[in-house]
């Protein structure tokens, strides 16, 4: 009798956990799918726009940048230098 309950207790157990695994799987499937198809079109219908930079005006500014930039790095190094000889 109990050999039956055991036996019967595992069919139920694998049923289960199949029905499970192959819901999961459907549903993981279809998200994919879903998105990929969400994706194609807002990229067919909204392509990504791209600005133009001159490249003399891009180049200009950057050297601007990078003289600041460079200004500032030296100016923390410095007060950082001073404040541990102080310190």
């Amino acid at each position: 009798m109990e050999t039956n309950l055991v036996v019967e207790s595992s069919e139920f157990l694998g049923l289960g956990m199949g029905v499970v695994f192959l819901f999961i799987g459907i549903i993981i499937g279809v998200v994919i799918c879903k998105t990929d198809a969400m994706s194609n079109i807002i990229r067919k219908f909204y392509p990504e726009i791209k600005p133009e930079i001159k490249p003399e005006l891009n180049s200009t500014l950057n050297n601007a940048q990078n003289q600041d930039n460079q200004k500032k790095v030296v100016a923390a190094i410095t007060a950082a230098i001073k404040f541990h000889r102080e310190g």
